[in-house]
């Protein structure tokens, strides 16, 4: 498996580019000083959400404690992704090292002020002092941003960043109050909406434990355990290593929320073994990519999206995460059936019985990681201690770890093993804080001009009553913005200026938020960015372009699944049981025939023409259609491709591939 260190868990591909410099090239006292700081903010937000009060001995005002922890993990910032040596040298060194200076003495003059800034109002008027500090502050957000985020996202926010220094000039619904140079970092700096404002909240009051478990998972050997546990589940069945790779960057995708790292760590592995049992380079890479932009959306973390979400939404992060599970499940299983369709097509074998490990002793050997997972999701759900849960579940792991590898006698924890676990956690988290702290300047800027609520209005008001019509418009608003801004950043700006329209056209709160989402991850697989295409191109050494043709086709039911559940949102779980229930049945059957379709090969039946694609296809869209109707229509339309594939090819088909691979014997 790839060194967890050098991969940031962030929506973004290997953001360390920006800088230079790889991610994890850290030694000596630098990551001696990384490693203290980290577990200072680490013991602060334990004793934060614990309300221990042992570390400083009293509980901190809010403001307070958020800015220490987006200071500290600001200064970490600057020194996990430095300036390029080959570019400043001794220079840069020493810029960086200023840098973290700054963080920390800004974040520690507006913690011991935290009172002072709430009760004399600093966002609107402050000391001189204040004043030059937080523009100072604000510029270490904008420069932490590009070095975590890139270049594009840094244009984009600090466009918002400068956006109510001419908002007075601005047209029609974007018009809004201006300020001053000293008022915009004062709102920025000091206000309860920007920097310190949702994401950084969502980040200081759930996201740092979920983060800490992930890295836990990483360190012990999850990842492998995952994929020899899929192996041996998967392997041995028709073009089995297609549907390892599904399953694995599920699982390993589901625990880090990153669309890319989850392609380094799984892909690396599953990609030749694909290509080695006969998947052409071009759909191994596009299954990987499919597989690893899908376990963003699949609980139980889904990544730091769907803790902002619960935030916006107001509701509790199990509830988003029980809403995820039947679109996120109908993709999986829409993947699986198109991979199986293909190896059936193609005569796709699985691996041999003798190349793959066994279930039980797999198991045996990896029992604490599941055990682990059972225990955070128990707690979530049935306890609902969200934030305390990670914490929980990580200590649980790191217990049955130590336990099972005393046990085995190998893979025991040891103290470098611990110490490479805090350093994963802290590398992640201020990966997340240097993006999130500069996508709260887009969130205050749109609060203070009002210029989120003015496009939501206006927005309504162009749609009329036609729902489509507004969800249309917000999926291409999505997907364009989902090109150049991470999952997190477009989620969070739609759901300010997209989100409230939503509402007001009567859709569900849940399955339009969900409905964002979705279509903010999908430009991940279709070009002209398609990054979760591209990368896995790299490995699989294919044409990244046609790579992600095919991961847009391979991803089709993502485009129209979306669409679906804010119409009717059974398929999240809102509503009567046996509408739900009826409902999800639909739409299983409607993605089997869809992948039949996509494929040329429908179970029972065998190969099919082009006559019967396109009839399974149109069947396909009205069963996922909600209505006793439209499945009527939908059975029928089955029926009469089975019928016209047996009159016009009755020659044409051949019998399936084996569905599990024979032994060598």
């Amino acid at each position: 498996m790839s060194d967890p260190q050098s991969i940031p868990v962030s929506d973004q591909p290997d953001t360390s580019q920006s800088s230079g410099v790889k991610v994890g090239m850290l030694h000596g006292p630098t990551r001696a000083v990384v490693l203290i700081l980290g577990l200072i903010a680490l013991l602060l937000n334990v004793d934060r959400l614990f309300n221990t009060q042992m570390l400083i001995g009293y509980v901190l005002l809010d403001t307070a404690y958020f800015y220490l922890l987006t200071g500290i993990f600001l200064a970490i910032v600057f020194q996990v992704y430095p300036l390029p040596y080959n570019r400043f040298g001794t220079a840069g060194r020493i810029a960086d090292v200023v840098f973290s200076l700054l963080a920390l003495g800004s974040a520690c003059y507006f913690a011991w002020n935290g009172e002072r800034i709430l009760m004399e109002g600093w966002d609107l008027v402050a000391p001189t002092n204040a004043q030059v500090i937080s523009g100072v502050f604000c510029l270490l957000v904008l420069e932490a941003l590009r070095r975590t985020g890139g270049l594009v996202l840094l244009c984009i926010c600090g466009f918002f960043f400068l956006f109510p220094l001419f908002a007075e000039n601005m047209p029609g619904f974007l018009w809004g109050p201006s300020t001053d140079i000293p008022g915009l970092v004062m709102m920025h700096a000091l206000g309860s909406e920007s920097i310190i404002g949702v994401p950084m909240r969502v980040v200081a009051g759930l996201l740092i434990g979920f983060l800490l478990f992930g890295s836990a998972l990483v360190v012990t050997g999850g990842g492998a355990f995952f994929m020899a546990f899929a192996e041996a589940l998967l392997g041995r069945t028709r073009g089995g290593p297609s549907k390892v790779a599904i399953l694995s960057s599920g699982f390993f995708g589901s625990l880090s929320g990153s669309v890319i790292s989850n392609i380094v760590t799984t892909g690396q592995m599953t990609i030749p073994t694909m290509k080695k049992v006969g998947y052409p380079a071009r759909y191994a890479a596009a299954i990987e990519a499919c597989a690893s932009t899908g376990g963003a959306l699949m609980p139980p973390v889904m990544g730091a999206v769907a803790f902002i979400m619960a935030e916006n939404l107001n509701v509790a992060y199990s509830t988003v995460m029980i809403a995820a599970i039947v679109p996120a499940a109908l993709f999986y299983l829409a993947l699986m059936l198109q991979t199986d369709c293909y190896a059936a097509r193609r005569g796709l074998a699985g691996q041999r019985p003798e190349d793959l490990p066994k279930l039980w002793p797999t198991l045996k050997e990896g029992w604490h990681f599941l055990l682990s997972l059972v225990v955070l999701i128990y707690l979530i759900v049935a306890r609902g201690i969200e934030a305390q849960a990670p914490f929980y579940a990580t200590l649980v792991l790191l217990a049955t770890s130590a336990l099972n590898g005393w046990i085995r006698g190998e893979n025991q924890l040891t103290l470098g093993r611990l110490v490479d676990l805090l350093d994963d956690a802290i590398r992640n988290i201020a990966n997340i804080v240097g993006i999130l702290a500069g996508v709260g300047l887009i969130v205050g800027a749109l609060s203070y001009t009002g210029v989120g609520g003015a496009f939501s209005r206006e927005l309504l008001q162009f749609a009329g009553d036609n729902v489509f019509l507004l969800l249309l418009f917000g999926a291409l608003t999505s997907f364009v913005l989902g090109m150049g801004m991470t999952v997190s950043a477009c989620y969070i700006f739609l759901a300010i200026v997209l989100g409230p329209a939503m509402a007001g056209a009567g859709l569900n709160p849940i399955a339009g938020h969900l409905f964002i989402l979705y279509w903010g991850m999908l430009s991940y697989i279709t070009p002209p960015v398609a990054l979760a295409a591209f990368a896995a191109a790299v490995i699989a050494k294919s044409d990244g372009m046609r790579t992600g043709v095919l991961a847009m086709r391979l991803g089709a039911v993502n485009f129209v699944l979306p669409f679906i559940f804010a119409l009717n949102p059974t398929l999240v779980l809102q509503g009567e049981p046996l509408d739900i229930l009826h409902d999800v049945g639909s739409a299983v059957l409607a993605v089997w025939l869809m992948a039949a379709a996509s494929e040329g090969w429908l179970h029972f039946v065998g190969r099919l023409g082009i006559p019967a694609r396109v009839l399974l296809g149109a069947a396909a869209i009205t069963l996922i259609i909600p209505g006793y109707l439209s499945d009527g229509i939908g059975l029928a339309l089955l029926a009469v491709a089975v019928l016209v594939n047996r009159l016009s090819a009755p020659d044409g088909r051949r019998e399936p591939v084996p569905s599990v691979a024979p032994s060598a014997d």
